[in-house]
């Protein structure tokens, strides 16, 4: 509606602001867009305490894998809606984060299936590799982050 306005009143050929341009090109408001990106962050913290919690139960190993996994893929899924899963897709897959995010997604799917397929010892394995892997993947997008922490590893060691 904005637009038509611009339009018609004859201020098309002004040119727009960054935001304005972002706004324009996706069909969520910028507020929808943090309301289900605070939704799904929410979500996935919630799915991962209740995990942990149901660690403690019998058989809680899988409901553990379960439940993390899925506090991850929503916590993961809530930056969609900030960034726009297309724009998402790309910085996921750039050369710089392309081994981080492999891992990662194969470390959320063997969680899953050595859950659903019993295998408790795999699946608690699975859930401590893939909170390295989300972390490692988590740490690219902050600059030299990665290198501090190998480094301060690389230090520790020797």
């Amino acid at each position: 509606m904005e637009k038509l306005r611009r339009v018609l009143s004859g201020q098309e050929d002004e040119e727009q602001g960054l935001t304005a341009q972002v706004l324009d090109a996706s069909s969520l408001s910028f507020n929808t867009r943090l309301k289900w990106f605070v939704i799904c962050f929410v979500a996935g913290i919630f799915f991962s305490i209740l995990g942990t919690g149901l660690l403690w139960l019998p058989g809680g190993i899988k409901l553990f894998a379960v439940f993390y996994t899925l506090g991850n893929l929503a916590a993961l899924a809530s930056t969609c809606f900030l960034m726009g899963p297309m724009k998402q897709l790309k910085k996921m897959f750039e050369t710089t984060r392309l081994l981080a995010t492999v891992v990662m997604l194969l470390c959320l799917v063997f969680t899953l299936c050595a859950a659903l397929w019993h295998k408790n010892g795999l699946a608690l394995l699975f859930c401590i590799l893939q909170f390295l892997s989300m972390t490692w993947y988590s740490l690219s997008y902050i600059p030299y982050a990665r290198d501090a922490v190998l480094k301060c590893c690389s230090s520790i060691l020797s």
